[in-house]
C-alpha cells in the first residue's frame, strides 16, 4: 500500500483534507494530529475499518479504542449520559484531552471498537486538523495513537511515518503535537465519583477544580489480566528498543549511579540518559544524554517524552537510565508513561 503524505503544519489545505475525509468513508486508515498525540483514524461503524486499524498497528483486539467527535451533537447516536457530572466535564474540558467513558449505544459502533463492552470511551480533540477531518468525515472516528502496538506514540508525522508507512493509506502531517501525551480517561460511577482510569493532560487538580463536588480516585498504575476499560491499561506500552529503566531518589545519588552504571558498560552496549536540563552536568558524556526540559515545566518534559524515546532508538541505544519525577498535577502521567515504558524496572536509591 502506498502512504501519501498530505503538508498541513501551516495551514489546512481544503482539498487535501476532503481526499483524507475520502478516504475515511470508504473504510481506509488515516492517521492525523491531535493535541496529545498522532492519531490513527478510521470509521468507528465499519468492523472493516476498524479491523484495518488493529492489523496496521499489530495491536490486540481485546484493546479498546476511543472514538472521536467533533461536535457535541454525534454524543447522542452513539452514547448515554448518566450522570451530571459527564455533562460538566464535557463543558469544561471539551474540547481537549479528556476521554469519557459512557455506555454505548447498542448497534451503533463496531463491536471491534468496544472489544465487547458495554462502554465506549469519547472524547472532542482539541486541534483543527483533527476536528475539521472528522467533521469533513461525516462519522465518528475510532483512533488509537498512531504507532506500531508497544512503541512510543508519535508526536510528529516522521514517527508515524517510520512505524506505519506502506500499512495506512495517509498521513496529515501538522507539524508536532502539543501535550505530547494521550488523553486522560475518566468513568464516572455515580453522582458524586469519578475515576481516573489513566492519568494525562486533564490533571487530577483540574478534575477536582471543576468538579469541587465530586470524588476522585485515581486508579493505581498496575498491569491487569482483567479486560481492560481503557486504552492504555494493559500490556506494554511507549517502549524503545533499548532497555529502559526509571532510578529514583536525591539527584546526586541517583546521577552517582548511572554514572558508575556508563562506566561499566560493555562496548559496543550504547548507552543513553534521560535527565532535565538541571542536571544534565551530573552526567558523563560518554552516554547520549538528552535532557527532557526544565524539571519545574513538566508541560515540555511531557511533549518531548516519546519523541526523547525514538531518539534513543535512531542512535541505537541499547540501555536507557531515566530520573524520575514527582507525581503532582502533569508529573503524575509523565511517570504512569515512563513506567510502563521501563516494564516496571524501577530502582530506588537511598
Amino acid at each position: 500500500m502506498h502512504t501519501i503524505v498530505w503538508q498541513m503544519q501551516h495551514s489546512i489545505n481544503k482539498q487535501q483534507l476532503e481526499m483524507a475525509a475520502h478516504y475515511l468513508q470508504r473504510g481506509m486508515q488515516i492517521a492525523f494530529p491531535t493535541e496529545t498525540v498522532y492519531g490513527l483514524g478510521a470509521d468507528a461503524t465499519n468492523d472493516e475499518a476498524v479491523l484495518g486499524i488493529f492489523k496496521a498497528k499489530g495491536r490486540p483486539s481485546d484493546n479498546p479504542l476511543i472514538v472521536h467527535i467533533a461536535q457535541i451533537e454525534q454524543l447522542s447516536a452513539l452514547a448515554n449520559i448518566s450522570y451530571e457530572l459527564e455533562e460538566k466535564l464535557m463543558d469544561r474540558f471539551w474540547p481537549g484531552p479528556l476521554t469519557i467513558i459512557l455506555p454505548v449505544k447498542a448497534n451503533v459502533l463496531s463491536k471491534h471498537v468496544t472489544a465487547g463492552l458495554n462502554t465506549v470511551g469519547l472524547r472532542m480533540p482539541d486541534h483543527p486538523i483533527s476536528l475539521a477531518l472528522i467533521a469533513e468525515s461525516k462519522k465518528p472516528i475510532a483512533a488509537p495513537s498512531a504507532n506500531r502496538s508497544g512503541r512510543p506514540s508519535p508526536t510528529q508525522a516522521k514517527h508515524v511515518y517510520e512505524d506505519l508507512n506502506g500499512k495506512i493509506a495517509g498521513i496529515v502531517d501538522g507539524g508536532m503535537t502539543g501535550v505530547g501525551l494521550e488523553s486522560t480517561v475518566v468513568v464516572v460511577e455515580n453522582e458524586a465519583t469519578i475515576r481516573v482510569l489513566r492519568p494525562g493532560g486533564i490533571t487530577k487538580e483540574m478534575i477536582e477544580h471543576a468538579c469541587p463536588e465530586a470524588n476522585i480516585i485515581v486508579e493505581a498504575d498496575e498491569e491487569t489480566q482483567e479486560a481492560p476499560r481503557s486504552p492504555g491499561m494493559k500490556y506494554t506500552h511507549y517502549a524503545p528498543k533499548g532497555s529502559l529503566t526509571i532510578v529514583k531518589g536525591h539527584i546526586d545519588k541517583v546521577a552517582s549511579y548511572i554514572n558508575s552504571k556508563i562506566a561499566d558498560a560493555n562496548m559496543p552496549h550504547k548507552v543513553g540518559v534521560l535527565t532535565f536540563d538541571e542536571h544534565v552536568s551530573h552526567y558523563n558524556n560518554q552516554a547520549r544524554i538528552i535532557s527532557l526540559g526544565s524539571k519545574d515545566r513538566l508541560d515540555q518534559a511531557s511533549s518531548r517524552l516519546y519523541d526523547a524515546l525514538r531518539t534513543f532508538d535512531e542512535y541505537q541505544v541499547d540501555i536507557i537510565w531515566s530520573e524520575a519525577t514527582h507525581k503532582n498535577g502533569l508529573g503524575y502521567a509523565l511517570m504512569n508513561r515512563l513506567v510502563k515504558a521501563a516494564g516496571h524496572q524501577i530502582i530506588q536509591i537511598e
